[in-house]
């Protein structure tokens, strides 16, 4: 499983959308329907899965998919 597919699982059950969805390009709030409590939450959930720190900057740079696939390496 590659870096996208893992983070794909830990959207789909953190924010219980359709993994259809779930795509590099998808808005995190936009197209997900995430707010900033359920973003919160993903971050958290994406820290304890891969072991590193979200700071607050690098969440303010976070706006699709691919972002946090970047974002983790």
């Amino acid at each position: 499983m590659n870096r996208f597919d893992e983070i794909k699982e830990i959207i789909v059950n953190s924010l219980g959308c359709d993994e259809a969805i779930v795509t590099p390009e998808a808005s995190i709030k936009d197209d997900l329907g995430a707010d900033s409590l359920a973003v919160v939450e993903l971050v958290m959930a994406i820290e304890d899965a891969f072991g590193v720190s979200i700071n607050e900057e690098q969440l303010k740079t976070v706006a699709t998919v691919g972002d946090i696939v970047e974002l983790v390496g």
